[in-house]
């Protein structure tokens, strides 16, 4: 097959998906198998490889990364039935002080957002938002952005949300290292959220809001103490982010003592994870009998499940991508270009801003990078760790009304959909940017 016709197979099948999800809505899991499978037919791939290849790309995906989405989901939920994540919330402010109410809420975003979805930690953040926003004379803009901005740099950055994980994984990258560099670029993100807040919140109109009234909080409830709060937390960074330290130049076929095979057990994501589900587990009142853990337990597995399958889609995507030498065809041109780090960005930010979903678009580009890693001058451990952190960056850009999370933040905070075009979608594009930024320059240090 010509160059030409390799190149027209891959913008045409990418352009299919992106026209599936966004202008139809359809699922993203069946539009991904669907179009591998498309591909496997008009590239003249034998039948019975073609779903040899469809098995592949699922079951390979589904071994990568499959446990720690489920994991991590799971964790998520029982932080949020247990109270932690309240808890945190509460000492953050009250150390700040309620004078630095934004602050104190951009800062929790951050914490809660490591373990829990940009989504779900807005929605079980909202009650603690609309409480500041009462007590204080800070407006309902200003918070918002504070904490919208806060979860979504930690959303499409730090494992194990499930984008930036599939992302990792696909790329072959070490996931520790990743959610370590991703966990310090959000620094920065955060920081950027809580400045645009500060500047542009305050200029939005009483006129300019909603006057729906704001949704019922959920009842006081008795809360965990505070450390053990944290503890689900901190504990997994803790051993993921030791192993990697520790591992840091000792190469993958060299002999281990048995202190490094050690570290290598505890600071592998599932293990971690593992644990901080146990400790998690502690955090549930004695009150709550065995019925109820089990349902909850059962809530975030059955949330990881869409999740799973459209991880899986763009998993069966990037093997026909590779089976029908697409993505080599592209990579002996793609050398010519010297795009390096700014293609995995650009892939994942076109995806992004067509289709509105950042796990969708991180996962989708990641299927269409990988073998391209070469050609792009990124087929290191440490060009594998920037390329997904790229992807990161490049799913950001931008959240607008494709995106449930845009609804998610206009629902919860009564702001009108131009009021939330006008604040909250440039700093998105911003974010991400900045994020890009901040990645090509440790790829000019490294």
């Amino acid at each position: 097959m010509s160059t030409l016709w390799m190149f027209s197979l891959l913008f045409g099948s990418v352009g299919l998906i992106v026209w599936s999800t966004a202008r139809w809505r359809m699922n993203p899991f069946l539009v991904l198998f669907l179009i591998a499978l498309l591909l496997g037919l008009v590239s003249g791939m034998p039948l019975d490889k073609i779903v040899d290849t469809l098995k592949e790309g699922f079951g390979e995906t589904m071994k990568k990364i499959g446990l720690v989405i489920i994991l991590g989901t799971v964790l998520g939920v029982l932080l949020e039935r247990s109270g932690a994540t309240l808890r945190m919330a509460n000492y953050i402010l009250g150390k700040v002080g309620e004078n630095r109410a934004p602050a104190a809420l951009s800062i929790t975003g951050f914490l809660v957002g490591l373990p829990i979805f940009c989504d779900s930690g807005f929605i079980i953040l909202n009650g603690l938002k609309q409480s500041l926003v009462r007590r204080t004379n800070f407006g309902m803009p200003l918070m918002t952005l504070c904490l919208a901005t806060s979860l979504y740099g930690v959303h499409c950055l730090v494992p194990p949300h499930p984008g930036i994980a599939a992302a990792g994984a696909t790329l072959g990258a070490d996931l520790g290292m990743v959610m370590l560099l991703g966990i310090g670029i959000s620094i920065p993100l955060t920081l950027l959220g809580y400045f645009w807040a500060l500047r542009f919140g305050p200029k939005v109109t009483e006129a300019e809001l909603s006057k729906e009234v704001d949704p019922i909080a959920s009842e006081p409830r008795q809360l965990p103490a505070v450390w053990r709060s944290f503890l689900p937390v901190v504990v997994p960074i803790f051993l993921i982010g030791l192993k990697s330290l520790a591992f840091l130049g000792i190469a993958a076929d060299a002999p281990k003592s048995g202190w490094l095979k050690f570290l290598s057990l505890i600071g592998d994501p599932i293990i971690a994870l593992l644990c901080a589900i146990g400790l998690a587990v502690l955090l549930l009142p004695r009150a709550n009998d065995r019925k109820s853990i089990q349902k909850w337990f059962g809530e975030g597995v059955e949330k990881a499940g869409p999740i799973l399958a459209i991880i899986a889609g763009g998993g069966t995507f990037g093997a026909m991508l590779n089976a029908t030498n697409v993505s080599t065809a592209l990579a002996a041109s793609i050398e010519q270009w010297h795009l390096g780090l700014f293609f995995p960005f650009l892939v994942a930010l076109v995806l992004k801003t067509a289709q509105g979903s950042s796990t969708v678009a991180a996962i989708t580009a990641a299927s269409i990078v990988a073998p391209l890693l070469p050609g792009l001058g990124l087929d290191s451990e440490w060009g594998r760790t920037l390329a997904a952190l790229s992807l990161g960056a490049g799913s950001m850009v931008i959240s607008h009304a494709n995106d449930a999370y845009f609804w998610v933040i206009s629902t919860f905070s009564n702001l009108r959909t131009d009021v939330l075009f006008r604040l909250y979608t440039p700093v998105t594009a911003v974010m991400g940017v900045v994020a890009q930024l901040l990645i090509w320059g440790l790829f000019l240090l490294g």
